[in-house]
């Protein structure tokens, strides 16, 4: 059975297409009574307030019709922006050899937490540098990653 985040990822990814963005993600982050949806949009363009509240209606009007969510949440829409998080492995390609920042579900190499060069992107494996040492880790290990962005 697929987990909730899959099922809104699938549900929302064709409204969002519609509009001609990118869905680059979907996170649903439970906190008691005051649940977040949040969708992550993209553009070759840029994204701005004014494509957030368009993608915001749309998503917006197709949740209140299917109810995937049996809880109360607020809905944001945003880009994923300069420390964008990543949802596949395939997102990660283009920023091979910049600095990532990992969480992992279970240590390795006791670290759960850390900061790392991305050096490849082959499937659904990655390949890390971190404190000089490569490490390996499938996708499905990832817990959280996402873009550490550098000021030149």
């Amino acid at each position: 059975m697929a987990s909730l985040q899959e099922r809104l990822t699938d549900m929302i990814r064709p409204a969002v297409e519609a509009l001609d963005y990118e869905l680059w993600g979907v996170e649903f982050v439970r906190a008691g009574k005051f649940s977040t949806l949040r969708v992550y949009i993209d553009s070759p363009d840029g994204i701005g307030v004014d494509d957030c509240a368009d993608v915001s209606y749309q998503v917006s009007a197709l949740l209140d019709v299917e109810d995937p969510i049996n809880a109360e949440y607020n809905l944001e829409v945003s880009s994923p922006g300069m420390e964008r998080p990543f949802f596949s492995a395939e997102q990660m390609q283009p920023y091979v050899g910049e600095t990532i920042a990992v969480e992992l579900n279970v240590a390795q190499q006791n670290k759960r937490k850390f900061k790392a060069q991305l050096e490849a992107v082959e499937g659904d494996q990655l390949t890390l540098l971190v404190d000089n040492e490569t490490l390996q880790v499938s996708m499905r290990d990832v817990k959280k990653a996402h873009l550490v962005p550098t000021f030149d």
